[in-house]
C-alpha cells in the first residue's frame, strides 16, 4: 500500500476511535451521577462542595468524557490493530492477543490498586486525619474527582511498566544486567517521576513510588525471562 494510502487509512482510523470515544461520552454523561456516586465511595466521610454555578456540570462533563474514553478503548484498541495488523508477519501476529490480555490486565490491576487502597488511604490521611474542632475539610467536586481520576489513570498507566520491560527485552534494548546494575538510578529516577505526576506531597508521591520499586523489580524478572528465553530459541534454532 502507497504511503499516502497509509495516511489517509490512519486519519479515518483516528476519525472513528474519536467518534467512538464521544458517543461512549455521550452514553457516560447519562450515568454521570452513578460514576460519581462510585468515584466517591472511595471516601464517604469526605463530604463535597461545588462554588460556582458550572462546577458540577463541567466536572460531570470531564467526568462523562473519561469514562467514555475508557469504555471505548476496546474498539480504539480494536481499531489500531486493524491498522497494523496487515504490517506484521504471521508469528508477531500470534503475540498480539496475549500482550494485549496482558496491557489490558496490568491497567486494571494499577487502577484497582488505586482505587481500593491508595485513594481510601491517602484521602483519611491527608483529609479525615488532619480534621478537628478546628479544622473542617471542603473539598470541591472538581479537585476530589480529579484527585480520584489522576489517580486511576495514573497508576493504571505506570502498572505497564513490565509490559514495557517485555518489549523493550524482546528487541534488545533491555537486559536484566543493565536494569539491575543500574538499580540505584532507577530508584532516584522513580521518586523523580512520582513527585512529577502526583500532587505536590510526600505522602501521595511516596504512595506512587513504592509500587514502582516494586515493578521495577518485576520487570528486571521478565527481562530476565525474556532474556532466557531467547537463548533457549537460539540453542534449539543452532
Amino acid at each position: 500500500m502507497p504511503f499516502l494510502d497509509h495516511l489517509e487509512e490512519l486519519r479515518w482510523t483516528l476519525v472513528r476511535s474519536v467518534i467512538a470515544v464521544m458517543v461512549c461520552a455521550v452514553i457516560a454523561y447519562i450515568y454521570s451521577k452513578e460514576i460519581v456516586e462510585l468515584l466517591h465511595r472511595p471516601a464517604p466521610d469526605v463530604k463535597l462542595i461545588f462554588l460556582s454555578p458550572t462546577e458540577a456540570f463541567m466536572t460531570y462533563l470531564k467526568v462523562a468524557l473519561y469514562a467514555g474514553l475508557v469504555i471505548a478503548l476496546p474498539y480504539v484498541s480494536w481499531e489500531f490493530w486493524r491498522f497494523i495488523v496487515p504490517g506484521l508477519l504471521a508469528k508477531e501476529r500470534k503475540l498480539v492477543p496475549p500482550i494485549v490480555l496482558f496491557t489490558v490486565i496490568c491497567f486494571l490491576l494499577g487502577a484497582a490498586f488505586a482505587y481500593f487502597i491508595i485513594i481510601p488511604f491517602g484521602l483519611k490521611f491527608l483529609v479525615i486525619g488532619f480534621q478537628n474542632e478546628f479544622l473542617t475539610a471542603n473539598i470541591t467536586i472538581g479537585k476530589y474527582l480529579g484527585f480520584v481520576m489522576t489517580m486511576v489513570l495514573v497508576f493504571g498507566v505506570v502498572f505497564e511498566l513490565p509490559v514495557l520491560a517485555y518489549f523493550l527485552s524482546l528487541v534488545g534494548l533491555l537486559t536484566p544486567q543493565f536494569l539491575r546494575s543500574k538499580r540505584r538510578y532507577g530508584i532516584v529516577i522513580i521518586f523523580i517521576v512520582a513527585a512529577i505526576i502526583t500532587p505536590p506531597d510526600a505522602f501521595t508521591q511516596s504512595m506512587l513510588a513504592i509500587p514502582l520499586l516494586f515493578l521495577y523489580e518485576i520487570s528486571i524478572w521478565v527481562s530476565a525471562a525474556v532474556q532466557r528465553s531467547k537463548k533457549r530459541k537460539a540453542v534449539l534454532e543452532g
